[in-house]
């Protein structure tokens, strides 16, 4: 056996030297390849993070009306970044934004057939069908994404808003309910009930899937269009006269109280529940009876005193709620008072607007904490109507 010297290198290649003619050769190849790939990995990751450059500056183009341009960005970044389905679906927005409904379809209908097909592709197809007069065709594509996406919230969302357009109120609550139910983060889904219901005989469901869409979309024009909403629908169910109160959020649930004579709470609660009053109603006129009117101040302090009957009577236990856990959260850290004024704020906004003047930095505390601490929402942390049937 031949010696090459004693230094590493010798040594080293007279071990390759051992190998089979057909494995060197393969060896060889593959480190010439893995130095190929590197290098094209390396470019490959420049050009997806140019592409992803390129995408988000054309969202923004997109966002203040530059269509054209922004499609033309688009499509330089499909060239740096074929494989990514997500700039494809962009150029389709951007067309539907511009009314091309039929351009949209025909980009849609080859999207939902790639391996990376996502729900929000269905979404975008269902939603041109329809407006291009297809309503059939648009309800066909969300069933068939809810098929493949059954926890699609969006989708759920676009077949409630479908009923909706047939005036088929409860088969939209349904279907929105069931958005609520399979992805629990949506936001638009508690929208819309909240207005369904707050606009029913059971408003009670509506206060409750409110305050959660609320807590999901903070700072939105639908923001606002809740607290309003919120705060009007107290204002309509809880009213008093010279003689007492009553409470209605459910059309089985009626309370008519006699506040002038009601001076012991708890005895009211036991006569009450026999009945089959509901919890929300009951611990309402409860939590009301030292008040004479509604506005942003006494609501304040009627959900304060709602939070102690609830924890007090043992709710908590048999009819837990991660609104009012988070109620109690707030409650307990001082900031509940901040919460319920910026909760129902948009009813009085000139009311709102002194009580901030005049509580300045308890406000502020209270934003700092909730910017950091938000109302979590899962799937194990979540609410809705059929827990409690």
């Amino acid at each position: 056996m031949p010696v090459y010297g004693k230094c590493g290198a010798e040594e080293s290649f007279h071990r390759k030297s051992l190998l089979k003619p057909d494995t060197m050769l393969r060896q060889t190849f593959f480190l010439c390849l893995l130095a190929c790939l590197a290098i094209g990995a390396s470019a490959q990751s420049s050009n997806r993070d140019q592409a992803i450059e390129k995408k988000k500056k054309a969202i923004g183009m997109m966002d203040n009306g530059q269509i054209e341009p922004s499609v033309a960005l688009l499509e330089e970044a499909q060239k740096l970044d074929p494989d990514d389905v997500t700039y494809t679906y962009e150029i389709g927005y951007a067309r539907y934004l511009q009314k091309d409904y039929n351009t949209v379809i025909d980009i849609m209908k080859k999207l939902i057939r790639h391996k990376d097909a996502a729900s929000y592709m269905y979404q975008l197809l269902g939603n041109s069908y329809d407006m291009t007069g297809k309503p059939d065709k648009a309800i066909e594509t969300y069933a068939k994404g809810l098929e493949l996406f059954p926890q699609a919230g969006n989708l759920y969302l676009e077949m409630g808003v479908m009923q909706m357009g047939k005036k088929d109120y409860n088969k939209a609550v349904r279907y929105f309910e069931g958005g609520v139910k399979a992805e629990p983060g949506h936001a638009s889904n508690y929208y819309w009930l909240a207005k369904l219901y707050c606009d029913s005989d059971n408003p009670v469901w509506g206060m409750l899937y409110g305050e959660i869409f609320m807590n999901i979309e903070r700072g939105s024009k639908r923001t606002e269009e809740i607290s309003k909403l919120l705060y009007l629908t107290y204002k309509s169910n809880i009213r008093f006269s010279d003689t007492g109160a009553t409470v209605s959020f459910s059309k089985n649930n009626i309370i008519l109280m006699d506040t002038k004579t009601a001076k012991d709470p708890q005895l009211l609660l036991k006569k009450l529940v026999p009945y089959g009053t509901g919890v929300y109603e009951t611990t309402i006129m409860l939590a009301s009876i030292p008040e004479q009117h509604i506005d942003l101040a006494s609501l304040h302090r009627i959900r304060e005193r709602f939070l102690e009957q609830y924890y007090k009577n043992g709710h908590a236990t048999q009819y837990p709620n991660l609104l009012f856990n988070y109620q109690q959260q707030l409650r307990q850290l001082g900031h509940l008072e901040s919460y319920n004024y910026w909760l129902l704020g948009q009813g009085d906004g000139e009311a709102f607007n002194n009580w901030i003047a005049a509580n300045k930095s308890k406000w502020e505390d209270f934003i700092r904490w909730f910017r950091e601490n938000p109302l979590q929402v899962t799937d194990e942390n979540r609410f809705y109507r059929e827990q409690y049937l």
